[in-house]
């Protein structure tokens, strides 16, 4: 019996399927919700403010950073009330999109 004999099965919308399963499916990076804790950088920019420190109480709404890209100040906002845990960035920094700007508690 080789690889490609070997059947696997797909759970789609609750329905199971029986199929050959790729190598790559099986590598591949499974789904993992985004962690509301930790804020990311949505585009990549330079830290042009940080509003924050560590161990700050934020409400929902709040500007903890300012993100200078492509001449546009973008105002990052607590997307919901916490406490600063840590700044993982620092002022003058350039950032790409998906760096972990900071995280709440």
């Amino acid at each position: 019996m080789t690889k490609k004999d070997i059947l696997g099965y797909l759970n789609i919308n609750t329905s199971l399927y029986q199929t050959r399963i790729s190598t790559k499916f099986e590598n591949r990076k499974t789904y993992k919700p985004a962690d509301p804790k930790v804020i990311l950088s949505f585009i990549p920019g330079t830290v042009f403010d940080i509003n924050i420190k560590p161990g700050q109480i934020v409400k929902k709404g709040e500007i903890l950073m300012i993100l200078d890209a492509m001449k546009m100040k973008n105002k990052l906002k607590a997307n919901m009330d916490g406490k600063v845990k840590s700044i993982a960035v620092k002022l003058g920094d350039k950032v790409s999109k998906g760096t972990v700007l900071l995280e709440l508690e």
